[in-house]
């Protein structure tokens, strides 16, 4: 099998060829049709996160066919398209699985993290965390992004309120032009913010649908009921809250930004709020993919070869890609 691996953060990845692997009990082999760059692995890569394990194979919106399946599986079979999120493991035994919230389990494994991801050609995965995918979509490159991006704007979605008529998008990308699109099919409006002067970012932001697109530190033309900040950028938080109406609420859906600076603490009365997203669950996964074969969603992508991948994570980290990268081997 191909793999593109890092051997130490900041370094580029290096095509690694190696022997096909056997699941183990529980465990499928997936041949992988196509895997999603997210900002996570640029964050891994970048050093940003720190490593349990290295070497690592990167990435986690993985989509793939099941070519072999391990002792005590059941409910799978060979041929079958899955798909793979970042949540690769959980205890099951902590306080947070037992309530439901395996999102923040004390002992996770995570999909290109902890364990090898989808940057190859062949994957193993836990079969409790892969998912079915029977869309009619053919291309799984079409698909792949709905296993982050997606999922991970599904339940910054949700923390955002189902009360929150006019949303705010920070930072349109991969998760923004997804999210945009599921908040308008829920009757919401959307209003896009994008990094100063991407004026094509807000064509694309409009064409999706917003009422309204503009820079960063631009005002919305209405106050907003709720905000997300998909760009990691931390001076955001404080735009954010000047943008939502009292009692408005922002959510954090990255898993790492930079330093959020000190702000007057006016912005936050009159019972705003600022709230983070962590990782994700099986219902929620289970949740968005129904919600998506009901309501397909436009998901644009820009497709490369394995090989690429350092590629890919450059244009994502210059802001070259519209919607989603997406590794295709």
């Amino acid at each position: 099998m191909r793999a593109m691996m890092l051997s130490a953060p900041l370094l580029p990845l290096e095509l690694d060829r190696r022997a096909i692997p056997q699941p183990g009990p529980g465990e499928l082999r997936l041949r992988v049709l196509a895997c999603a760059v997210c900002r996570t692995d640029l964050h891994i890569v970048d050093g940003e996160l720190p490593l349990p394990v290295l070497p690592i194979v990167p990435g986690h919106e993985i989509v793939g066919v099941v070519e072999a399946i391990g002792a005590g599986v059941q409910d799978r079979h060979i041929g079958e398209r899955v798909g793979v999120p970042w949540l690769g493991h959980t205890c099951g035994c902590c306080d947070f699985c037992r309530e439901g919230r395996e999102n923040l389990c004390d002992a996770p494994r995570f999909t290109g993290y902890h364990r090898d991801g989808g940057f190859a050609s062949h994957v193993i995965a836990e079969a409790m965390f892969c998912f079915a995918l029977p869309f009619p979509e053919p291309d799984a490159a079409q698909i792949a992004p709905l296993l982050c991006a997606g999922l991970i704007g599904w339940r910054s979605l949700k923390a955002a309120g189902d009360g929150a008529a006019r949303i705010g998008l920070y930072g349109f990308g991969a998760a923004a032009h997804l999210m945009a699109q599921v908040a308008i099919a829920q009757g919401r409006e959307v209003f896009a913010f994008t990094r100063p002067g991407d004026n094509a970012a807000q064509t694309f932001a409009r064409s999706l649908g917003a009422a309204w697109a503009g820079n960063s530190d631009a005002r919305a033309p209405v106050c907003l009921d709720a905000a997300i900040i998909f760009a990691p950028a931390g001076e955001l938080v404080p735009a954010a809250l000047r943008a939502v109406k009292k009692g408005g609420r922002v959510v954090c859906g990255g898993i790492h930004m930079s330093d959020i600076p000190s702000f007057p603490y006016r912005l936050l009365w009159q019972e705003r709020s600022i709230v983070s997203v962590a990782n994700l669950t099986r219902a929620d996964a289970h949740d968005f993919l129904d919600f998506a074969q009901t309501h397909p969603l436009q998901v644009h992508v820009r497709t490369y070869a394995l090989e690429q991948a350092n590629e890919a994570l450059a244009d994502l980290r210059a802001g070259r890609v519209e919607g989603a990268a997406v590794l295709v081997p």
